[in-house]
């Protein structure tokens, strides 16, 4: 438990859409330096993010998130496809400093893979600085073909194909997200009133 989490806390994990822009906008502007640089692969700007979580949540991209008591804590983007199925995508990650290793990346990572299979997506691609030794270690977990080069590190997936169960995994995760979601959101009103 991290010093920003209680004991008690209502945790989640769901996928995010269009309307949770502020969320992730608000969610990356908490990062400290080094978290931004590894997400991003350079240090940016507070207007650099307030600009990207504008335009990030959108048919092109799944994004899945972590919440503590409702607040957006960590982020696996899916990006890259086009249509609605396509042949390649890459995917990025950020979790706040005081909730890293956790499992929260590894669970996330999980979640964008399984989204990445289910849209035809064959090869899922991640990219991280080199001295990003957590996510050399969660992107091995998914049998990820790492090559190194001056600039970092580019994890490669080939995903399997979609079939039926995990078609069936993907919408049974989604619908007991969204049961959770709403049962938290229930319980912060209870509270509030």
């Amino acid at each position: 438990m991290t010093t920003n989490e209680k004991p008690n806390a209502q945790i989640s994990f769901r996928k995010l859409w269009a309307n949770d822009a502020t969320a992730l906008k608000t969610h990356l502007l908490r990062l400290d330096s080094e978290s931004r640089r590894m997400r991003f692969g350079t240090p940016v700007t507070d207007y650099f993010i307030e600009h990207y979580a504008q335009n990030a949540l959108g048919s092109h991209s799944i994004s899945h998130g972590y919440f503590v008591d409702g607040v957006l804590r960590g982020v696996a983007e899916l990006r890259g496809f086009r249509a609605v199925t396509g042949g390649e995508a890459e995917a990025a990650f950020s979790v706040e400093k005081d909730f890293q290793n956790k499992g929260i990346g590894t669970e996330l990572f999980g979640r964008t893979v399984l989204a990445a299979r289910n849209r035809g997506i064959s090869k899922l691609f991640v990219n991280f600085l080199s001295q990003n030794a957590r996510m050399q270690a969660i992107a091995k977990k998914f049998d990820a073909v790492l090559t190194f080069d001056s600039d970092g590190v580019q994890g490669k997936i080939d995903a399997p194909r979609a079939n039926a169960l995990s078609m069936w995994k993907e919408a049974l995760t989604d619908g007991r997200d969204l049961a959770d979601s709403m049962m938290q959101t229930h319980s912060r009103t209870l509270h509030s009133a």
